[in-house]
C-alpha cells in the first residue's frame, strides 16, 4: 500500500510517517501543504493520500478542497482526511463531493496506528470510512424526525455501522445478528430513504449522507 502524507504539523506528520512504516505501509511522499499535490500523485502513484483538513495558507478547508480535486482528477486514488475537529459538516462535505474510497478520522485516532492502517486498507478496497466518534454522536440524535424518523432503532444501529464504513459481515458481527438480517435491514433502510436500485453502487454512501444531513 503506497501512501502520501500531507500535514503542516511537522511532529505529527513525522510521527505518522514513522508509525505507518513500522506497520509495513510504504510512505512514498510527504508534504506540509496541498500545493503541488496532483503533480506529486502523478509522479509517485500512491494508493491513498492522507490529508489534514486545515492547512496553509488560510487553515480553513484546504484539505477538503484538495481531496475533491484529487478525486476528480484521479478517482482511483483513495483519500483519508484527518481533523482535530468533531464537525459533521466536514464529513458530509467530503462524502458529498467524493463518494467512495474516502475516509474521515479524528486526529486522536493517530495514537492507535492500527486504526489508521485499517482505515487505509478499507479505503484501498473501495470502502467509505467515517470516524466512529462522529457516528456515536449522531446516533443519539437520529430520531429527530425527517427521513430517519421512519427507521426502527435496529435500522438506525445498522445505518450507524454502515456510516463507519463497515461491510455487511462486519455489521453482523458487531450487532450479533445474521448476515441475511443485515441485508434485510439494509434493504429496508434504502427503501425508507427512497434509494432505489437505479441509484447503483453508491446507495450506501447516499444513505450515510442522508444520515449526516438529518442529524448533523
Amino acid at each position: 500500500m503506497r501512501v502520501i502524507v500531507v500535514d503542516d504539523m511537522l511532529l505529527l506528520r513525522e510521527g505518522l510517517v514513522a508509525a505507518l512504516r513500522r506497520h509495513d505501509v510504504d510512505v512514498v511522499g510527504e508534504a506540509a501543504s496541498a500545493d503541488g499535490l496532483l503533480a506529486a500523485v502523478d509522479r509517485l502513484e500512491p494508493d491513498v493520500v492522507v490529508l489534514d483538513i486545515r492547512m496553509p495558507p488560510t487553515f480553513t478547508d484546504e484539505g477538503l478542497v484538495a481531496a475533491a480535486a484529487l478525486r476528480r482528477a484521479r478517482p482511483g486514488v483513495g483519500v483519508l482526511v484527518l481533523s482535530q475537529y468533531l464537525e459533521t459538516v466536514y464529513a458530509h462535505r467530503l462524502l458529498e463531493t467524493a463518494p467512495g474510497r474516502v475516509g474521515y478520522l479524528l486526529k486522536d485516532r493517530v495514537v492507535d496506528i492500527a486504526v489508521v492502517v485499517d482505515a487505509l486498507r478499507r479505503i484501498v478496497e473501495g470502502e467509505t470510512v467515517v470516524d466512529p466518534t462522529i457516528v456515536s454522536r449522531l446516533l443519539g440524535r437520529g430520531r429527530q424526525g425527517g427521513s430517519l424518523g421512519q427507521l426502527t432503532t435496529r435500522e438506525l444501529e445498522v445505518l450507524a455501522a454502515v456510516a463507519e464504513g463497515l461491510s455487511n459481515q462486519a455489521v453482523a458481527q458487531r450487532l450479533h445478528i445474521g448476515d441475511r438480517t443485515v441485508e434485510a435491514h439494509t434493504a429496508a433502510i434504502f427503501a425508507k430513504l427512497g434509494l432505489g436500485e437505479s441509484v447503483g453502487t453508491h446507495r450506501r454512501v447516499l444513505a450515510v449522507l442522508t444520515y449526516l444531513r438529518a442529524t448533523g
